[in-house]
């Protein structure tokens, strides 16, 4: 059964499922090879340090939800009369189980076996059952010397194999790591265990454990990275191990679905890694790569030519994300493929059966694709104004696409939505779908897909403040409330009727593999539903009980008040219970006729707390593992329980009786009269890998709801599907083609898998209608990466496409496209253009770029604005160094390169906090305030903002000389800032000194270019009429004289002296 639990919320969280990795990282614990069963729709591979850190892993904390007393914790327990009792001495020492133990235990601690082997009936005397009742085989096994050991992963390796393999580790959650690890096997379906770890790996921190799902006699653990990165590898089920180093830290892996030695490794820092030889040697696929965005090819239909495809997402060196496809052991620059060129969205890749996912977001809005079949990605289409903020993917199987989407006027409620088989075109199911949040911080999506019935939906739907739970016959055509059982455990009628009250379930996936989820369902066991929840007016997460439906879910039975763990045996013919409370416990519950009666049968003779079970229901030994603790510092306990007995022999014909499927009376279901075949209630005979569920399925007459509303309809009130208010009904079908003929959509789409015939069939099925010759529509331009800004220089791909129309209507359309900079091309055919045209641009600049597509009946164009721009590498701010105060100043930001129209200028006057914006880079600015002025000057383009100050003195009056240097400066100058700053700085001590005029009442600016040149400004400081007539008078008799005898000059090096001379007298004033 599917579920959608996606790890992201941010970006394709929409689509997130994972790569075909089963919860116990390369086999079900139960041994199943359900593909659906593997799902957990979070989009990451499970990996070490996942489990070592997260809740929800497949490790299994002992007592970690347990609320038991401290007696209970200290001692063993035995149940008498529905309680618990404590029968070991209260003073018993209590031990830590994070206390440090050793990791090599004497001889005489080796794991010592304590086994009984009982008959016993439901009262667990150990006395032999009188025939034909219903009893267990049971023996125990205890890992001794782990008891501190507080996580264990037990794993079966395979179907009709007797060999189970135990990891138990001592997780320290204070230094974060794995101090001691065991790793045990029993070759006999678990009477016995051999502790592996003292005779074959010395001194390795084992951390982990993967079983081939393709052959499971192959095992890999990895070690602890903090103590040595290696991995161990065994061929026979672990019977003997080899050691290999590695030069990288493992975070996960990922089986290919066919090939049991190619494996795909996620290291710490991002790297992808690849093995053909089943870990013993690697070779780096890609850097970069997105935490679980990895995947295999495909192996449906053949979709991947090559088997060892590899789908990633991964980051390239202008840090965009970008889809790539390359050969697992040939991922050379060369090798790669772009399946969808330009970027995408971070976390956004799924590969998963037919299709491949992608987002893409722009400006705040959000854009997802799909592939179908490996073909190109097409846009997917949701009503117009459906404007989602997220998506989800639940389901793909079936041909067709589950997503969960929430609206825009959507909050904690997701709508359910379903595509039509090429996974574009979606219509809403359902909306307000319930949603949370897991341990994890997993997004749920409250919504579950039964096994073994085709078109059987539950979910809980958000109703006011209310939770209720729905469900459907139909794929989503028709929605109802779960009908309440009649009677309760004890045969007392239940007070709850339709719509006011109903039945609620639970549709939570349990975060431990070895627990059941709150919802069962089984192919091989179809129409039985076994679920956890209430009865009531809403969903309640508290007094919760166990629930059963044999039909489909058409009426419900309550079988135990309390919460239960239960699972299906022999292929769904018999059901096995277990309390979920948190007191130990030493009995279960089996029944044999779909939950009308349960035997109450004893597994030990010491209450066990029951952490985890292991079952492998594929194959015929009938045996299944309880592991647990008797109490807080007991060892590990395996309890091995053969269930046999319970099936005196194989099932004949006369063992079965026919089931109509029906939606509450209505037997046709999914357009199909559908007859199952089932084990009569009480017979105890095994059922068979080989038994057959369908008898005979016999298509219907085809009604209104065996249809859904196509692409662009409602459902109304009626059940008829009318056109929603945004989409135009006359828009031609997107294959139709001049000459030719092309299905019009009445508004209705056949449900898929649905196999009614006749009836409305015809009616609502499309009609063929003559294509008319149509001009080109929906012409749309733009860069492959939705960006209108490049770098001068560079390539830039612009995709050209023309919505609504026909490849028939490419062919004859012509399409112009002028880049604006003098350079246009043409296509005499639309369909030969690809996917893109890449252009340079030799200068910088904004260009229009224009598209037109036109053909005999008309016309369409679209165009764009592109910002072309160099890197700038300097920015000058050239101003006067004095100006009379309420005159215009001319400003002026030179930059290099130079910038035409793509550069944007930020100003700042002195203490202004907000800036003058300009698209030019010169500016006139009056300056008001006397004495010093700053300004600063910023210049914006492609991503680089450059600065420049300039400190600028404003008076009423001043005079000015021009002076010039003699010709043996020109080659010493740099020609940079800071030099010309040292050379004025120079010229006006030197002026001062041989003048005799105050050095703080002149400046010296040396001007930029070649010859050098510069300017003197002598500065008033009181009265302006003094300093006039004073001024005139040391121009004429100090400065004009020292200028002129040569007597202004300054060493520049000890070899050369630099004089400065006059040029020309300047005088401003106010």
């Amino acid at each position: 059964p599917l579920r959608a639990e996606i790890t992201c919320a941010s970006c394709f969280a929409p689509i997130r499922r994972a790569a075909f990795v089963s919860r116990d990282f390369g086999s079900a614990p139960d041994g199943s090879t359900d593909k659906n069963w593997k799902w957990r729709l979070d989009g990451d591979q499970l990996s070490p340090e996942a489990h070592e850190k997260s809740p929800s892993v497949s490790w299994i904390e002992k007592l970690q939800n347990a609320n038991i007393s401290r007696a209970e914790r200290t001692s063993p327990a035995e149940e008498k009369d529905g309680k618990v009792y404590p029968t070991s001495s209260p003073e018993e020492p209590k031990v830590n189980r994070r206390e440090k133990r050793s990791l090599f235990p004497p001889e005489s601690a080796a794991g010592s076996r304590f086994e009984f082997r009982r008959t016993g009936g439901v009262d667990g005397t150990g006395k032999s059952p009188r025939q034909n009742e219903p009893h267990l085989i049971t023996s125990t096994f205890a890992l001794s010397a782990d008891s501190a050991h507080n996580q264990a992963m037990v794993l079966w390796s395979g179907p009709n194999s007797s060999v189970i393999l135990i990891l138990t580790k001592l997780f320290d959650f204070n230094l974060g790591t794995v101090t001691e690890s065991s790793l045990w096997r029993s070759v006999d379906f678990g009477t016995t265990y051999e502790k592996l770890t003292d005779k074959v790996m010395i001194r390795t921190m084992l951390s982990y454990l993967y079983v081939c799902p393709t052959n499971k006699r192959k095992i890999l653990i990895l070690s602890d990275p903090e103590v040595e990165s290696s991995l161990l590898i065994s061929s026979d089920e672990g019977a003997t191990f080899q050691k290999f180093n590695i030069n990288f830290y493992i975070m996960s892996l990922l089986f290919h679905p066919t090939q049991e030695n190619w494996i795909l490794a996620y290291s710490h820092d991002q790297r992808l890694y690849s093995s053909v030889d089943f870990g013993k040697k690697w070779i780096l696929v890609h850097e970069r790569v997105t935490p679980g965005r990895f995947y295999w090819y495909e192996a449906l239909n053949g979709l991947d030519k090559e088997a060892d495809l590899v789908h990633i997402e991964a980051r390239t060196d202008n840090g965009q994300m970008q889809y790539i496809t390359c050969r697992a052991q040939k991922c050379s620059e060369e090798g790669r493929q772009y399946p969808f060129s330009g970027r995408i969205d971070t976390n956004s890749l799924v590969v998963q059966d037919q299709y491949i996912f992608l987002q893409l977001t722009t400006a705040g809005r959000t854009m997802y694709f799909v592939s179908y079949q490996r073909g190109p990605f097409r846009t997917i289409q949701l009503p117009k104004y459906c404007l989602p903020k997220d998506m989800h993917i639940v389901s793909t199987d079936e041909g067709q696409v589950l997503a969960a989407v929430q609206e825009w006027n959507e909050n904690d409620t997701y709508s359910l939505y379903i595509s039509d088989t090429p996974g574009v075109y979606f219509t809403r199911s359902l909306p307000n779908l319930h949603t949370f949040r897991s341990l994890t911080g997993n997004l749920i999506v409250d919504v579950y897909k039964v096994a073994g019935v085709s078109g059987l939906i539950i979910a809980n739907k958000k109703e006011d403040s209310q939770m209720r739970t729905y469900i459907t016959y139909n794929k989503g055509q028709t929605w109802s409330l779960l009908q309440p059982p009649v009677k309760d455990t004890t045969g007392h009628d239940i007070n709850c009727n339709l719509p006011s009250c109903s039945l609620h379930l639970l549709l939570q996936m349990s975060e431990n593999p070895y627990t059941p989820d709150t919802i069962s369902t089984k192919h091989s066991a179809p129409g039985i539903i076994v679920a956890t929840g209430n009865i009531g007016p809403e969903l309640s997460f508290s007094n919760t009980g166990m629930f059963i439906s044999s039909d489909a879910g058409n009426t419900w039975r309550k079988i135990f008040e309390e919460e239960h763990g239960v699972w299906f045996l022999d292929h769904g013919g018999a059901l096995l219970a277990v309390t979920q409370s948190a007191v130990p416990t030493r009995h279960l519950w089996i029944s044999l006729d779909e939950g009308r009666k349960w035997d109450k049968l004893s597994f030990s003779s010491t209450p066990l707390f029951v952490d985890g079970v292991l079952m492998t229901p594929e194959t015929e030994n009938h045996i299944i593992t309880f592991f647990g603790h008797f109490n807080y510092h007991s060892d590990w306990q395996l309890i091995k329980i053969d269930y046999s007995s319970l099936f005196g022999r194989k099932c004949t014909d006369g063992d079965f009786q026919t089931w109509h499927l029906h939606n509450k009376g209505e037997v046709c279901v999914m357009g199909e009269r559908q007859v199952y075949m089932k084990r009569k209630p009480g017979t105890r005979c095994t059922l068979g890998r080989e038994y057959s569920r369908v008898v005979s399925a016999e298509p219907c007459i085809c009604t209104l709801y065996d249809f859904e509303c196509d692409y662009g309809f409602e459902r109304q009130a009626s059940g008829k599907c009318a056109p929603a208010f945004w989409y135009d009904v006359n828009l031609p079908a997107h294959t139709c083609s001049h000459g030719q003929h092309y299905r019009n959509s009445t508004g209705y789409r056949q449900v898929l898998l649905n196999n009614c015939r006749e009836g409305l069939k015809d009616t609502l099925s499309p009609k063929m209608q003559q294509c008319k010759p149509i001009a080109p529509n929906g012409l749309q331009l733009s860069t492959i990466n939705s960006q209108l800004t490049a770098v001068l220089g560079t390539n830039i791909t612009f995709r050209v496409a023309l919505q609504n129309v026909s490849q028939q209507v490419h062919r004859h359309t012509n399409l112009h496209v002028d880049f604006g900079d003098g350079i246009s091309v043409s296509y005499s055919n639309i369909s030969r253009l690809g996917d893109s045209i890449t252009h340079m641009y030799r200068v910088a600049g904004i260009f229009r770029v224009t598209a037109r597509a036109q053909n005999s009946q008309g016309s369409d164009s679209s165009f764009l604005y592109l910002h072309i721009t160099s890197p700038v590498e300097r920015i000058f701010l050239s101003a006067p160094v004095v100006v009379i105060r309420g005159n215009e100043a001319n400003l002026t930001a030179v930059l290099w390169p130079s910038q035409p129209r793509t550069a944007t200028f930020y100003w700042w006057f002195s203490n202004s906090t907000e800036p003058l914006i300009t698209l030019e880079g010169s500016i006139s600015y009056t300056f008001t305030r006397e004495g010093p002025n700053s300004v600063t000057v910023q210049v914006s383009t492609g991503g680089t903002v450059l600065q420049d100050v300039k400190i600028i003195t404003v008076k009423d009056f001043f005079r000015s000389l021009l002076l010039s240097f003699s010709p043996n400066l020109e080659e010493h100058n740099p020609s940079i800032a800071e030099w010309r700053q040292d050379v004025g700085r120079v010229v006006r001590a030197t002026l001062s000194q041989v003048c005799g005029f105050p050095e703080d009442q002149m400046l010296v600016s040396v001007f930029p270019g070649s010859p050098t040149a510069a300017e003197l400004f002598i500065l008033p400081k009181t009265n302006q009429s003094e300093f006039r007539s004073h001024t005139e008078e040391q121009l004429d008799k100090v400065f004009m004289n020292a200028l002129n005898q040569n007597l202004i000059h300054f060493d520049l090096k000890p070899d050369t002296r630099v004089t400065v001379s006059v040029s020309q007298l300047t005088l401003g004033k106010t």
